[in-house]
């Protein structure tokens, strides 16, 4: 028997399992995806970004989403849509493959009620932490995971009990000089994005290699931040860890109610099944799943799902709000900077603009914003010679064809901006068991209705207005923005909302179910509204404070 049994190895199993083999405890992480070693990870675009390499065929594994048609719901699964809610099925989950920008909440995030009062079709609560119980869990993420980047005070950029990061900004592409300019004219401040990747080499792994192609893509050598470079390799030097991949977590098992007493798992390569006993379960399956296992674990004890006498297992579901946008800076129209500079590959944007985060402007109105990040459009050869070939709705073919291809790669460079701002939780956004559809191990998929909130896009329409400002005072040509109520299938947070009260929430504030005493949930299922950043900063600190609790719990 283990003393903590993990489901996940992603960011949140990885912070809890390092904390706890750290602290002495034998653990076990279940993981359904293989281990892939650092020299595996390739650059190949159709592997990754076109193919199953790192997540399930769907025709095997999916989830059926729910979207409203002619005023009825109805549910598709995915390997009709296409749609794919799997981000990295391997050791370390999906943390191989961010981008790497990340953020802390700002401490008004954490009592969005508070602040803004109740917002009609929208469940939103205060947090029951605060920004300070969580800083000092920011900054040992910092340190343990490995974010590099430059500090500079803003209203909006969260206080921190360090003064700048350890680690200096990874080398930046000299359009970075155009933004800040362009920036600056507007009366806007830019700010250095922190990013999980190392500018310098620490024990055991190299600095950045700046291949031009990070997000999507493994790191081969062990710079970007995951959870299997920064966590599970020291967990493993530890001797504490046991590290189970390819193995499918079916359900959790309980003989008295207030205990989980096993799981019952498959091993994917044999198709054998076995019980993992532990002391304490963690499932950290990102919150889809999460939420879908604990369903998929109701029996005699728990008719309703694992820890569900609340009612609200799989509820609140969130994404992320927002949109992207573009424009192009051409050869011949370029200012301030030279071209070759631009042209230069691999080099990151690292900027950010959080000055409509919170927007209080006697115009405007009084609402909560969002955050906005600069970068180029994703590298990928293919799909940027796919772009825009096409005249008068007819595909181009031959010389036509080459001509537009070359000229789009060598001659012009596409500047991106992405803007996140809250998916507000609500009724309509939520995980429950699918009745009729299995996956290949027998058990019911998730079904995923993602119906946003209209104060979503009202957001991030607001913020894109103003980034296409920006790229036109940078010079940039055939702008575009667009902002959609579609979720964002990387970032998904909530389903198992922490709280005070056992009637309106899942978990108590330490991540702990309120039904069943030996259970944690670690990934973003806990949050009851996302902030206005990607999540994975506060998922890795949040699951080093959970685990801080978990030692205490085992301790004594």
């Amino acid at each position: 028997m283990y003393d903590v049994v993990i489901i996940g190895s992603g960011a949140s199993g990885g912070a809890v399992a390092y904390t706890l083999c750290k602290a002495g405890f034998k653990v076990a992480v279940l993981e359904k995806g293989r281990l892939m070693k650092r020299e595996e990870f390739s650059k190949d675009e159709l592997a990754y970004c076109r193919r199953d390499l790192v997540t399930p065929n769907l025709f095997e594994e999916y989830h059926t989403i729910e979207e409203k048609v002619e005023g009825k719901w109805v549910a598709t699964p995915t390997y009709e849509s296409g749609w794919s809610f799997w981000n990295g099925n391997i050791v370390g989950g999906s943390s191989n493959f961010m981008s790497g920008m990340l953020h802390r909440l700002h401490p008004d995030d954490f009592r969005l009620k508070s602040k803004y009062g109740a917002i009609d079709g929208a469940n939103v609560v205060d947090w029951p932490i605060s920004y300070d119980e969580l800083e000092p869990y920011y900054t040992l993420a910092e340190e343990l995971v490995g974010i590099s980047g430059h500090f500079e005070a803003h209203k909006y950029e969260a206080p921190r009990s360090t003064p700048n990061f350890s680690q200096p900004p990874t080398k930046e592409n000299a359009v970075v000089k155009l933004i800040d300019k362009s920036c600056k004219t507007l009366g806007i401040k830019s700010l250095v994005t922190a990013r999980a990747v190392l500018s310098k080499d620490i024990p055991g792994r190299e600095a950045c290699y700046y291949s031009n192609l990070c997000g999507s893509y493994g790191c081969s050598s062990g710079a970007k931040g995951s959870s299997r470079e920064a966590l599970l390799k020291p967990a493993l030097a530890t001797g504490n860890l046991t590290l189970m991949s390819n193995t499918y977590v079916k359900y959790l098992h309980t003989q008295k109610k207030e205990a989980v007493k096993y799981a019952v798992v498959v091993d994917t390569i044999t198709g054998k099944e076995k019980r993992i006993e532990g002391k304490m379960f963690v499932v950290a399956a990102q919150a889809h799943e999460s939420a879908r296992l604990l369903l998929n674990s109701k029996n005699d004890l728990h008719p309703n799902g694992l820890g569900n006498t609340s009612g609200e297992l799989g509820k609140n579901l969130i994404f992320s709000g927002g949109g992207s946008g573009q424009g192009e800076l051409h050869k011949d129209h370029l200012k301030e900077i030279s071209f070759s500079d631009l042209m230069t590959t691999g080099l990151f944007v690292n900027r950010t603009v959080l000055d409509w985060y919170f927007v209080d402007h006697w115009w405007d109105g009084k609402f909560k914003g969002g955050s906005v990040e600069f970068m180029f459009e994703h590298q990928n050869i293919i799909t940027r010679a796919r772009k825009n070939n096409y005249s008068n709705d007819k595909l181009v073919w031959g010389t036509e064809l080459g001509e537009r291809v070359t000229k789009r790669l060598k001659d012009q460079k596409s500047i991106r901006f992405e803007i996140f701002n809250d998916w507000l939780p609500n009724d309509d956004c939520f995980v429950s068991l699918d009745p009729t559809h299995k996956d290949k191990y027998g058990m019911p998929v998730g079904k995923l209705r993602v119906e946003g909130h209209p104060q979503d896009v009202k957001v991030g329409m607001y913020i894109a207005k103003r980034c296409e400002k920006i790229l036109e005072e940078m010079g940039a040509q055939n702008i575009y923005s667009g902002i959609s109520s579609s979720p964002s299938q990387n970032l998904v947070a909530g389903g198992c909302r922490f709280g005070n009260d056992p009637k309106t929430s899942v978990l108590n504030k330490y991540c702990q179910s309120h039904d069943v005493e030996n259970l944690f949930v670690a990934d973003a299922s806990f949050m009851p509204t996302g902030g206005s950043v990607a999540y994975t900063w506060t998922i890795y600190a949040n699951a080093f404070r959970v685990a801080d609790y978990i030692v205490t719990q085992l301790k004594n």
